[in-house]
């Protein structure tokens, strides 16, 4: 089943699954930008719980590296600088490098038909920035999820949930445009060919090749 990673969408067990979530999603869309405070009262009252799981959820957050907890101070968004955003870049690129690897040789038909269904999502998007940047993220992630590493998926997936913010402020202000349909394909056709040096370095060319422009916009924002 493919679902975007979006607060909405997710069934939340535990009041602070649920704090999570929605904290994760603010920040993940730009609600919450680097610098600002998190007031766990203010939080509690907005998701109508108390404070005591909004805490935790700042905990969870600041393990992750997305939020920093101050004494006293409670939690302030940490956001990413340059180097933070190219170690991270490196990592997705080292990672679903080896996502792909691994699934070269588990891709059906069926997976490359839902691939590029993803695409044509993207492509039904490109005038919206959050829904794209949602829909490429889901694309990335289901296109690892073929590997059936569920470790790896894990780290994968929360390298995602560092740059979103980022990456969705980059296409909002940014001169990139929203497209991306190529690149993407190609990845695909990589794919086809049961190739697994072909379609790693494909990839990774492919993340790699995000970083320079988007480290150019953040310097410029700072």
């Amino acid at each position: 089943m493919l679902t975007a990673p979006l607060y909405a969408q997710r069934q939340p067990v535990t009041a602070e699954e649920e704090a999570y979530n929605f904290l994760l999603a603010a920040i993940c869309a730009g609600r919450y930008r680097k610098g600002d405070r998190l007031v766990a009262e203010d939080i509690a009252a907005e998701i109508g719980t108390s404070r005591m799981p909004v805490r935790e959820a700042f905990r969870r957050l600041d393990a992750q590296g997305l939020v920093t907890l101050r004494p006293n101070r409670g939690a302030v968004v940490s956001g990413l600088d340059i180097e933070q955003m190219r170690e991270v870049f490196e990592m997705r690129s080292a990672l679903e490098g080896l996502a792909i690897r691994v699934a070269v040789a588990k891709v059906t038909e069926r997976h490359l038909i839902l691939l590029e269904r993803l695409l044509d999502d993207m492509d039904e998007c490109r005038n919206d920035t959050a829904q794209w940047v949602v829909r490429h993220r889901i694309f990335h992630e289901y296109l690892c999820s073929i590997s059936e590493r569920p470790r790896l998926m894990k780290q994968i997936v929360a390298l995602y949930s560092l740059i979103e913010a980022p990456m969705r402020l980059w296409l909002e202000h940014g001169e990139k445009p929203l497209s991306g349909r190529e690149e993407h394909a190609q990845i695909l056709d990589a794919l086809r060919t049961r190739d697994a040096d072909l379609a790693e370095r494909v990839l990774r060319e492919h993340i790699e090749g995000t970083l320079p422009a988007l480290t150019l916009f953040l310097q410029s924002e700072q």
